[in-house]
């Protein structure tokens, strides 16, 4: 490949001139300098991209960088498991006059919870390979609106899988983003990102929290005029142990949920009867939405004349109707040892059986819930 007399890269605003003798002269090919280039170009501009949530932690982040004169955009992702409140993070783009990218990861995000290459926390939660996949998309946003840097409200050590010095560079790591990301919060007490180096962020306008204690950010919040903020954290279902004791088992027995059935691991009572999952709805609204995922495909019973659940069969196992039929008078109104007849509906299909509610030995064992072990990983 022929060269040029002059290479000219910019950094930030700064023109830099090499010649082909230069380079030679340091050994290094073309291609060489030019990740180099790459690399430095990267980090430049002062403009940063922040990944915030609606928390105290991440508006924080944001308003500190605001304060130091940067241009700040944000993005907030969300997840089929997030509990997030979007009002609040409507609120506080509006309190700090933040342009907000939403960006919402589904399918993508299911496939990383099936097989996360990092592993499981305390439950299902994914919390590094989260990490990693939402900085590997806020690169690519951030490409696209001219920003350099990330910022995030991470606290050193709060989080015990995802928030210490090596999970934090494993993450930046695999996702690309290696000495890019600026934790405003605990910067002082972790190793100097690329922006400080440069001079694009002064070091000692940064914080030196960490730990879980919260008293820190409050007090810093009280300083910086953050006066109405949530809750600290809107959670993630992955934590949960009855909803991840249900998921396991959708995974184990039926494969990767669907985003309509994902929604339906969030309510009512979970059985797992041989190949075939029942619900039991527990109130009016998960009634409701039973009532709806049966007219899609399920079988819907209910207790004839006596008030109590709709229960939706989800599965092909003809042998699962009786016990069905037993939970859902088990959790009727009918009297105890008494029978009750049953409508079972499926589709233009209409029968009725007669049941009497199940035993509390034999319910116990098909009740999917949370049972306390150490699972890390899908086998």
């Amino acid at each position: 490949m022929a060269l040029g007399a002059d290479f000219i890269c910019q950094i930030g605003k700064r023109r830099k001139k090499e010649s082909v003798s230069c380079l030679r002269g340091k050994g290094l090919s073309f291609r060489n300098w030019e990740k180099k280039q790459r690399k430095a170009i990267y980090v430049v501009e002062g403009k940063a991209l922040a990944l915030i949530s609606g928390g105290l932690d991440s508006t924080l982040a944001v308003k500190m960088v605001k304060e130091m004169g940067l241009e700040v955009e944000a993005v907030h992702f969300t997840t089929p498991f997030c509990q997030c409140d979007k009002c609040s993070v409507d609120s506080t783009a509006e309190s700090l006059n933040l342009k907000v990218h939403h960006v919402f990861l589904g399918e993508e995000f299911l496939s990383v919870v099936a097989d996360p290459p990092h592993g499981y926390g305390s439950h299902m939660n994914v919390c590094i390979d989260c990490r990693i996949l939402m900085l590997r998309k806020a690169k690519r946003l951030a490409e696209e609106i001219g920003a350099s840097f990330f910022v995030t409200g991470e606290v050193l050590g709060q989080r015990p899988m995802s928030q210490h010095s090596s999970a934090m560079r494993l993450i930046e790591r695999e996702a690309g983003v290696e000495e890019l990301v600026l934790r405003p919060l605990s910067g002082r007490v972790m190793e100097k990102t690329r922006m400080e180096k440069e001079g694009i962020v002064d070091r000692g306008k940064l914080q030196g929290i960490s730990g879980r204690r919260r008293r820190p950010q409050m007090d810093l919040a009280e300083k910086l005029g953050v006066y109405d903020y949530p809750c600290p954290s809107g959670g993630c279902l992955l934590t949960d142990p009855e909803f991840a004791a249900r998921l396991r088992d959708y995974l184990d027995n039926e494969g990767i949920p669907s985003m309509e059935t994902l929604h339906l691991l969030k309510l009512g009572r979970h059985f797992r009867v041989g190949s075939t999952r029942v619900v039991v709805g527990r109130n009016e609204m998960e009634n409701n939405v039973l009532d709806g995922f049966a007219r899609r495909g399920g079988t819907r019973l209910e207790v004839e004349v006596i008030p109590g659940p709709i229960t939706l069969v989800m599965g092909g196992d003809d042998d699962a109707i009786g016990v069905a039929a037993a939970l859902c008078v088990r959790y009727s109104d009918t009297p105890r040892g008494e029978p009750a007849w049953v409508k079972v509906t499926f589709g233009e299909s209409e029968m009725r059986v007669q049941s009497k509610a199940i035993d509390d030995e034999a319910l116990k064992p098909l009740r999917i819930q949370y049972i306390p072990k150490n699972r890390k990983k899908l086998q």
